[in-house]
């Protein structure tokens, strides 16, 4: 073997043992699924999320109109807004993201899920999806920071970047059970003196209660989700009960009750689950399984 030859035989080896150590290139995401979740740098692509109708969410009517339109304008290249979805848990926000995707998603609709944490890469993300057709929401669920987290500070970032793309297709969908997505503490809203504790070393102290503020003030729409009363919560139940071509008796309609207090909340979410324990429950019965 000649020098060359063994120089190549070399080579190769080496490709060979890098070919081992290093990763694998990223799969180029599939634009034609409905779903991404931002991982390792990647959209990875989703197929089989559960999907949910706008139709199934009851008791969100005027959320559920407001973001439809905001979502519209979206599809239709109109200015639209990043919406802030907040308030108490389990009332429909993210159900109401997932119903947006299912009713749209023929429309060119497009979700990618972006964790907390992954935040400061939503520039990346911007430049991956830049150009394409598909209209895409940034989905950011249970979003809250902590006073120390420098997280706040990207997505601060990206949503000025958004009020200058409102005609382009990436939107900034989030929710959170905080308003503001801070902790805020009740001497933020009491006068400051010289010698209040909770500020020592600040000069120009309610400048940072601004700051907690100011994050949530870049989202153009703003969605409040309450507690529902008793008859919603049962409207809701029978929804899904109707499902399965079972009706919401006597005995269901306490038990349904029972279910809320032992959660600790009357919301769609328990509503949902019960239906499922309770329809699940009748379907055995009836089988013969049980």
């Amino acid at each position: 073997m000649n020098l060359s030859e063994s120089l190549i035989a070399r080579l190769e080896q080496l490709v060979e043992q890098a070919h081992r150590v290093l990763p694998p290139l990223p799969t180029p995401p599939d634009f034609d699924a409905p779903a991404f979740i931002w991982q390792n740098k990647s959209l990875i692509s989703v197929y089989s999320k559960q999907p949910v109708a706008l139709s199934d969410l009851l008791g969100i009517e005027r959320q559920k109109q407001r973001i439809i339109q905001n979502t519209q304008q979206f599809l239709a290249g109109f200015p639209a807004n990043d919406v802030l979805l907040t308030g108490a848990r389990g009332t429909g926000k993210s159900s109401l993201i997932r119903g947006l995707l299912t009713d749209y998603q023929q429309q060119g609709l497009r979700v990618i899920e972006v964790a907390r944490d992954d935040l400061a890469h939503l520039s990346q993300i911007r430049s991956m999806i830049s150009g394409r057709p598909e209209k895409f929401i940034v989905y950011c669920d249970d979003l809250a920071f902590n006073a120390e987290d420098e997280n706040y500070r990207a997505l601060k970032s990206a949503l000025d970047g958004s009020v200058q793309s409102n005609s382009g297709n990436v939107l900034i969908y989030a929710t959170s059970n905080r308003r503001h997505l801070l902790p805020e503490f009740m001497h933020e809203n009491q006068p400051v003196t010289r010698t209040d504790a909770a500020f020592q070393g600040e000069i120009h102290p309610q400048e940072s209660v601004e700051e907690k503020v100011s994050l949530s003030d870049r989202f153009g729409l703003w969605l409040a989700f309450h507690p529902m009363d008793q008859d919603t919560y049962l409207d809701i139940v029978t929804h899904w009960l109707n499902k399965q071509n079972i009706p919401l008796d006597e005995i269901a309609r306490a038990e349904a009750l029972k279910w809320s207090l032992a959660r600790g909340q009357r919301s769609g979410r328990a509503a949902a689950q019960f239906a499922r324990h309770w329809s699940g429950l009748k379907l055995l019965e009836n089988s013969g399984l049980k």
